[in-house]
């Protein structure tokens, strides 16, 4: 008779045995272990998991090891002998990607697959508490945003193989990223959020970067659904693509034709309210974000509840639910002189599209007067300058009354009265001088520019 090895706790079967992770990678186990989660971060280590040594750019993970034990790792996966239970490998990378595929290999989990220029990680939020309301712990998605070449095969390595639906965030910055990522994730339903023009100085065109993200649909299981913004300037060429794999299609978006099509919204600074023609079921709900761009992403996730046969009602009910997710378009009151003033975090990427969108939420919000501190938006290569001087409009349309711009690629964008800052500390005590009761204050920029520790600044200590 053959068990399967149950975990510390004694209820449920681990994520990983160390056989299985041997077998997986072909690596030499030293001693059995079991694991119920995967990490190549020692600072996230928690007792039972599974520590993968990855080399990196700037450090080794084997130097951190010992760090994991102590944290309570259960085994490792390393490139030499470690005095722990751990699989050997030759390529620990390889060894990463091998373990995800392992993963994908042994479930019978639907799986969705999340690309876009804007509005991925949202709309996976959005996707997982969908899916959790029709199945109560049985779905796995992305955490963070771990989208790339470690991130997505790290994804799939943590997912249970009970698993009924998974969702996975997939980003890229090159030609051939996703080519590689969808044939790893094989899903059997993939979305393109948005085409717009970021991460741009990596390609000729807007119409390349299109290219690129119709990649998804290479791995795409025979059969599966691809799901695309219909509205988008860039449509013909995804719809081409879908054409070109031979896959079944659900478009979306606001114009006539679309599949999924909003035929009425109206948005307010809480959220929209939204009638949807979801090919051919008519559902009404209630997004608890604000934005038009929230209004597409919803239309992305009710496309994808259809396509995997799900209740578009409890997909209503989730969107209904919504809370912005940090860095994203979360919402915090921060004391101000014994007052309240709101606090929009946007902190974690910006591109033209989505700086555009968040300062179009912004125009709408309630508030004694409306302030923002921008950062670059980097990745834009030759077009920088133009798309930075571009935000003039957007920013003369949010009615801004106090403005700080941060970087060096802002010199290009002029606003009367704006201040020029160079980091976020700077920011940071502009934001001290500046904030006043019953404000609402919008920070927005690329990652890089470290707007997310401002963020944390003004939340713990104002």
């Amino acid at each position: 008779m053959t068990t399967t090895p149950l975990s510390a706790a004694g209820c449920t079967p681990p994520l990983w045995t160390g056989q299985h992770i041997a077998d997986a990678t072909g690596g030499s186990l030293s001693a059995p272990f079991v694991a119920g989660g995967v990490t190549f971060d020692s600072r996230e280590v928690v007792a039972e998991d599974l520590f993968i040594a990855m080399p990196g750019a700037t450090a080794d993970g084997h130097a951190f090891v010992a760090q994991a034990a102590e944290r309570g790792a259960a085994g490792f996966v390393v490139g030499h002998g470690v005095p722990y239970p751990h699989v050997c490998v030759s390529d620990v990378a390889a060894a990463l990607r091998a373990l995800g595929a392992a993963a994908r290999q042994r479930t019978s989990a639907t799986i969705i697959g999340v690309t876009g220029s804007v509005g991925k990680t949202g709309t996976k939020e959005a996707l997982r508490l969908a899916f959790e309301r029709q199945s109560p712990g049985r779905v796995h998605a992305s955490v963070k945003s771990y989208n790339n070449h470690t991130g997505v095969p790290l994804s799939l390595a943590r997912m249970p193989a009970a698993s009924r639906t998974a969702i996975l965030e997939m980003g890229m910055n090159h030609a051939g990223e996703l080519l590689e990522l969808s044939r790893l994730v094989r899903p059997h339903i993939a979305i393109i959020t948005w085409v717009a023009g970021a991460h741009i100085e990596h390609f000729s065109s807007v119409d390349d970067i299109a290219r690129a993200k119709a990649e998804i649909f290479t791995g795409v299981e025979p059969g599966g659904m691809a799901i695309w913004p219909h509205d988008n300037p860039h449509a013909a060429i995804l719809s081409a693509a879908v054409t070109a794999h031979g896959l079944q299609s659900l478009s979306f978006g606001f114009e006539d034709g679309a599949d999924v099509r909003a035929t009425a919204f109206a948005t307010d600074w809480q959220g929209s309210d939204l009638t949807v023609d979801v090919a051919g079921e008519t559902i009404q709900c209630r997004i608890g974000m604000a934005g038009r761009h929230w209004v597409s992403n919803a239309l992305a996730v009710l496309a994808a509840v259809k396509a995997a046969g799900g209740d578009l009602n409890a997909a209503a009910e989730a969107l209904a639910g919504m809370t912005g997710i940090p860095g994203r378009g979360a919402r915090f009151a921060v004391t101000v002189a014994g007052e309240e003033a709101l606090l929009i975090d946007e902190s974690y990427n910006a591109n033209p599209a989505s700086m555009a969108a968040a300062l179009a939420v912004l125009a709408d919000m309630p508030g004694r007067r409306r302030i923002a501190i921008l950062g670059a938006m980097r990745e834009l290569g030759g077009e920088s300058a133009a798309q930075h001087a571009a935000l003039s409009g957007p920013i003369a349309e949010a009615g801004i009354t106090e403005l700080a711009l941060i970087g060096t690629e802002m010199t290009a964008l002029r606003v009367d009265g704006a201040s020029y800052l160079p980091d976020w500390q700077a920011a940071s005590a502009w934001a001290s001088a500046t904030l006043r009761p019953g404000d609402v204050l919008l920070v927005k920029g690329s990652n890089s520019v470290g707007l997310g520790r401002l963020v944390d600044h003004l939340k713990g200590s104002r």
